[in-house]
C-alpha cells in the first residue's frame, strides 16, 4: 500500500503556509526527528482523500538547489483544483512561479497548469470538466 510522498524543504514554515493556503492541505502532524537533526510535517486533504504529503527539513543541509528541469529526477506532484482561473490569479498575485500557463490536455478537455512550490518542486494543477 502506498502511504505518502516526501519532499525536502529549505523552510518548513514557508512550505506549510504554501501547501495549506494555496493548495488547501491541512497540517496533520509536525515533529522533530533528533536522530538525524530534522523536522517533518505531514499534510493531507481536509477530507482525508488522496495521498499524504510529508515535508522534510534537514537542518544540516546547506545546499538547496533544484536542478534545471532537464536534470531533475523527481518530476512533479499533482493536485486537483476546482477553479483553475481563480487559483492561477491567486498564485500570480503571490509571485508564485507559473511554469506552464493553463492549457487543455487531450480530447477530454482536462485543464492543466504547472507551478513551483517555494523550493522549486514542480506541481501540476488539474481541473477536470
Amino acid at each position: 500500500m502506498f502511504i505518502h510522498t516526501s519532499i525536502r524543504t529549505s523552510n518548513m514554515d514557508r512550505s506549510i503556509e504554501f501547501y495549506t493556503n494555496f493548495l488547501g492541505l491541512k497540517l496533520i502532524d509536525r515533529k522533530e526527528i533528533p536522530q538525524n537533526n530534522a523536522e517533518i510535517a505531514f499534510l493531507r486533504d481536509p477530507k482525508a482523500q488522496g495521498s499524504i504529503l510529508e515535508l522534510t527539513f534537514y537542518r544540516n543541509q546547506k545546499d538547496f538547489i533544484q536542478p534545471k528541469y532537464e536534470k531533475r529526477l523527481f518530476d512533479h506532484l499533482a493536485f486537483k483544483v476546482k477553479n483553475m482561473k481563480k487559483i492561477i490569479k491567486l498564485l500570480k498575485a503571490a509571485n508564485i512561479t507559473i511554469t506552464d500557463e493553463p492549457f487543455k490536455l487531450g480530447s477530454e478537455g482536462t485543464l492543466i497548469a504547472f507551478i513551483e512550490d517555494p523550493d522549486g518542486t514542480l506541481i501540476e494543477l488539474i481541473e477536470k470538466n
